[in-house]
């Protein structure tokens, strides 16, 4: 790491360990004052590591709020590929939007809908079937790998016939830039109050509407976050086939719970037991949102409240 640009400018190296990237991440400062964030990753990953560079430059242009790229190159005598980020002061929204009140939980979300739908513009794609081969793919990998994985959950045969009866809303669909895990624990409130954007690793195309799918934590933790973000992301009122393909995704994401906790055994920042419960408790609340898949608009979908 010694050898990256203008390393000896670095008054602080602080490491930092939040999140799951396997990417080593670093708060700087340096000596004339800039505070920076710098993300190392194995060579092996330059070429999306490059892409995701170039990609929070396009971001940026277009007046999204998050971190700014600043420097990108090899390291560690080229073993290593790192990207320098501007820092971002503030305080992780997952912490603190449940301390704030629903109506202001709901602005934030708005604007966090606001930001996706702009976002979206990075990378249109016409309509066309490439989506339903793509995710129609993942559909029978989920129930296959969900029907061999020896755990089961109540709801389940509800939930896959509503995903064979509706797979066929995944034809002709657009696609578009994704961040690809959008929900508030990747986002930071400044002190400003304003809301920013973090962690695009994931980062690809998908089906517009499916960028939507970290609702599927937003409705756990915050409802009138999660429901801004619909109404923020819509210029109307979100349209019944939106509700239809968005619980055809809340399905997917249910019967994959179980087979996905179990890849996780081996995750050093986890337990199984651990991953299971939080899979278990995600297939209950999916359930229930959606009573069993009789209905299309989950249960946290609220019209704003005002402070009492």
């Amino acid at each position: 790491m010694t050898d990256i640009p203008n390393y000896e400018t670095f008054a602080k190296i602080e490491p930092l360990d939040k999140g799951w990237s396997s990417d080593k991440k670093y708060y700087i400062e340096t000596r004339d004052g800039k505070h920076r964030l710098l993300r190392v990753a194995d060579i092996s990953e330059y070429e999306r590591k490059r892409a995701e560079f170039d990609m929070l430059g396009r971001v940026a242009e277009l007046g999204v709020p998050a971190s700014r790229p600043v420097d990108f190159g090899t390291c560690d005598g080229g073993k290593s590929v790192y990207q320098l980020l501007t820092w971002i002061d503030g305080e992780d929204a997952e912490t603190i939007l449940p301390t704030r009140s629903a109506a202001e939980q709901y602005a934030f979300g708005v604007k966090a809908g606001k930001l996706l739908r702009k976002m979206q513009s990075l990378q249109p794609f016409a309509p066309s079937m490439k989506w339903a081969d793509i995710f129609g793919a993942n559909l029978n990998r989920y129930i296959s790998a969900y029907n061999a994985c020896g755990y089961t959950f109540g709801s389940a045969d509800n939930t896959i016939c509503y995903i064979e009866e509706n797979r066929h809303l995944l034809n002709n669909r657009p696609m578009c830039f994704s961040h690809d895990d959008y929900h508030c624990g990747n986002m930071i409130i400044a002190p400003s109050g304003e809301l920013f954007i973090i962690d695009f690793q994931r980062f690809r195309p998908t089906e517009p509407y499916h960028a939507l799918c970290g609702t599927v934590f937003d409705g756990d933790r915050c409802p009138p976050f999660a429901t801004g973000l619909v109404d923020g992301y819509f210029p109307d009122t979100p349209p019944q086939e939106f509700w239809r393909v968005y619980a055809l995704y809340m399905a997917a994401i249910s019967v994959n719970s179980l087979p996905y906790a179990l890849s996780l055994k081996d995750h050093e920042n986890t337990t199984l037991q651990a991953e299971l419960d939080f899979a278990y408790r995600q297939c209950a609340n999916i359930a229930r949102w959606f009573d069993n898949f009789n209905r299309v608009v989950p249960t946290w979908y609220l019209q704003p409240q005002a402070d009492n």
